[in-house]
């Protein structure tokens, strides 16, 4: 019998406050309205605007590990004390610690010694970030210009680790100070639910409710002793499960910690589901992928042969229909799968009569 591995749960805004700025750079791939992501960039200056934008197009994880290295609080505040006691000039190979990238790592880290890059740095970013990607079970190229700009940031790394710094700084100050506040209590809720689930199902079921349809194959589950449990209001319904050190001993999984009747747009009156899911049902060629997908799982290329589209253009349904819940997700080493997730329409017919009923 498989021993179950110990799960640490962690209740800290400073995740969302990193998180959040993954989400304002890239609403669509949240459901995020871009007009409004625009509008909250638009509130920090120029410079320290364009040093985030640089920084999170690429980088958006980056920071993950370190934050869970660190010791006491986790609040926006003790990340950023903790940031600032890190010299400029080492602050972004610091992230790299406890990376498990460890090809793109050397890279990375050889980059800033030189502080520059060559065709063969490229080059070998380019062949490191293809086997994580094919680790991960994604199928995606990265473009030789968006590679050229990350080695940029490397090659200045002291530049930069001090302007991130300033720019985390004042969005916090012009920003996530207040949303700390708003978001605090749901997370503080998520994690009470989800101790409550854990001492009644198993890891797989536990990864699979709390993820709201992602269904993770763990190769490695033998192997797994500690996984840190960590609520994120911003980027929900998104999980990430990604494994601390080379043993695949230590885990982090980052689930959803927004309610299903919350916005992430404050005082927004609709229901952010609500809004998601209507959204994703409107479209004829969505419910023509559901129809197949409650019949038998299928990727997304056998998708696109049935239904006579571009994989691109299926795969961006999927992703619409994910950020809706009505699908599950398995995902494993060959690729993903998706099937109708059926108990979401109940919900979602269920929200919309609570919706109407005020």
């Amino acid at each position: 019998m498989v021993e179950e591995p110990t799960l640490q749960w962690e209740l800290a805004t400073g995740y969302d406050f990193v998180t959040s700025l993954d989400v304002l750079h890239h609403p669509d791939r949240y459901g995020l309205r871009g007009s409004w992501a625009a509008g909250v960039r638009s509130r920090l200056p120029v410079e320290q605007r364009e040093t985030l934008q640089t920084f999170f197009k690429s980088h958006n994880f980056l920071l993950l590990p370190w934050l869970i290295s660190l010791n006491g609080p986790k609040d926006s505040l003790s990340v950023l004390e903790n940031l600032s006691e890190i010299p400029p000039a080492e602050r972004l190979p610091t992230f790299l610690e406890n990376s498990m990238w460890v090809h793109t790592k050397n890279v990375l880290l050889n980059v800033a010694h030189k502080q520059s890059f060559s065709e063969e740095d490229i080059d070998e970013l380019r062949q490191a970030h293809q086997a994580y990607m094919k680790e991960q079970g994604i199928k995606k190229k990265l473009a030789t210009a968006d590679i050229e700009e990350s080695l940029t940031i490397w090659a200045q790394s002291e530049k930069f680790g001090d302007g991130l710094l300033n720019g985390l700084k004042t969005y916090y100050e012009v920003f996530f100070s207040e949303e700390e506040k708003r978001i605090l209590p749901a997370l503080e809720d998520t994690v009470e639910y989800a101790k409550s689930l854990s001492e009644k199902m198993d890891l797989e079921p536990l990864l699979n409710a709390l993820s709201q349809g992602v269904r993770f194959e763990l190769p490695k589950r033998d192997a797994m002793k500690t996984i840190v449990m960590v609520p994120s209001f911003w980027t929900t319904p998104l999980a990430l499960l990604s494994h601390l050190d080379a043993n695949y001993e230590n885990w982090v999984f980052m689930f959803g910690g927004r309610p299903a009747n919350r916005s992430l747009v404050p005082g927004e009156t609709v229901p952010e589901l609500l809004h998601q899911t209507l959204k994703a049902l409107a479209d004829p060629t969505r419910l023509r992928i559901l129809r197949y997908l409650a019949q038998e799982p299928l990727a997304p290329a056998e998708l696109a042969r049935r239904l006579r589209l571009r994989p691109p253009t299926v795969i961006h349904h999927l992703d619409a229909l994910r950020l809706a819940r009505l699908v599950h997700v398995t995902i494993n080493h060959e690729g993903r799968r998706y099937e109708a997730r059926r108990e979401a329409i109940d919900s979602a017919c269920s929200m919309l009569n609570q919706f109407l009923d005020g």
